[in-house]
């Protein structure tokens, strides 16, 4: 199956590893699977990311997300609690409350899925914002991310980002 059948195709399909549509997002691989549009409720976006990798703690408008941990270790934080999840977890992040999430592990494989009851979800779209298109599913170089660009295109995808990365101070 080609790459963009995520992004191209409105009935069933199968995407294997490492298919989908790949994009450099935030120092890691973000593989889009399902892209939410008018007729989809739900997006998939599959990530690969580097030991100590989180993003900032931030809040979802209206996205619940679901995160699948498919190889490695990481360490969820919501709302006042913690804990971790190893292959085979499943994390429920849900909208309205802060989150955040670092790996442990060398390397980590998961699967974030977010669904919307009032809207299109958006995360992907957010996604391929942030991202540089790649062909390949590798692993990008690493390199400056721009703070002031990230809230601004997390705004604009009903993100509210309310506090730093893991092991950044606040």
């Amino acid at each position: 199956m080609s790459n963009d059948t995520a992004t191209t195709t409105t009935g069933p399909y199968v995407l294997n590893r490492d298919e989908g549509v790949h994009h450099h997002f935030l120092n890691h691989l973000a593989t889009t699977k399902v892209h939410s549009d008018q007729a989809r409720s739900m997006g998939a976006v599959e990530f690969r990311a580097p030991m100590g990798f989180g993003p900032p703690v931030h809040v979802h408008d209206d996205e619940d997300e679901l995160i699948v941990v498919l190889e490695g270790e990481i360490a969820f934080r919501s709302g006042e609690s913690e804990t971790f999840g190893r292959a085979g977890s499943c994390a429920f992040l849900p909208s309205g409350i802060p989150h955040g999430f670092e790996v442990l592990s060398a390397e980590a494989r998961f699967l974030a899925i977010t669904a919307s009851a009032g809207s299109t979800p958006r995360f992907d779209e957010f996604v391929a914002a942030v991202g540089t298109p790649s062909d390949t599913a590798t692993m990008p170089d690493e390199g400056p991310i721009d703070p002031e660009r990230l809230a601004e295109l997390s705004t604009a995808h009903g993100i509210a980002i309310v506090g730093p990365p893991p092991g950044v101070p606040a």
